[in-house]
């Protein structure tokens, strides 16, 4: 990060991830005005897009629906939204929580299909900091959720240390102080969108 500016090439899938309560939809709110929202919000050539949105989409109108059933429509709704923005050649800014392999190759795959390149941004917070998080948010995870989501995080958070940014082509760590001076993420690094099924 140089001079509070994040820089990726035009085009570019950023996925943010982090622990639920990390701060992700705080910093996306603080740079780009997002509120209650239930439609992605467009940024000159960028679409922000955080799951927020999504759930916000389909509030009250799945009651009867189990809660498993809910978050895979939400999740859908959420993919399908990056997906277009992509297809449109506009560079993505998302909010993702999940980082498990399976659903971080599913965002490679969606990049490359549409020519971009994917991208990580890892905002990295202490887990107690998280669950206050999630405390002062008052949509708290439930444990044994929030474990499989930190052994992922952690799993993640250290093969990105060690240089290993798969599948993205390059990954980035924040923490929360770093995040709290972030003043832009901007998309003009030299260099071309990736051709068709590169």
């Amino acid at each position: 990060m140089r001079d509070s500016r994040l820089s990726y090439p035009p085009g570019s899938l950023v996925i943010l991830t982090g622990l639920p309560g990390a701060g992700k939809t705080t910093l996306l709110r603080r740079l780009y005005g997002l509120g209650t929202e239930s439609a992605p919000v467009i940024a000159g050539t960028t679409v922000v897009i955080d799951s927020s949105q999504a759930r916000q989409r389909w509030h009250g109108r799945l009651a009867w629906a189990p809660y498993a059933v809910r978050r895979i429509v939400v999740f859908v709704t959420h993919v399908n939204r990056i997906r277009r923005a992509l297809a449109e050649g506009r560079a993505v800014v998302a909010h993702n929580r999940g980082c498990g392999a399976p659903v971080l190759r599913g965002f490679a795959w969606l990049a490359r299909r549409h020519g971009a390149s994917f991208h990580l941004l890892l905002l990295d917070a202490p887990a107690e900091d998280a669950l206050a998080g999630q405390v002062a948010r008052g949509r708290v995870v439930e444990p044994r959720a929030f474990t499989r989501y930190r052994r992922r995080w952690e799993s993640l958070l250290l093969r990105v240390r060690d240089g290993d940014p798969a599948p993205a082509s390059g990954a980035r760590v924040i923490d929360r102080a770093q995040a709290a001076l972030l003043e832009a993420i901007v998309f003009d690094q030299p260099g071309e969108r990736q051709r068709m099924g590169r």
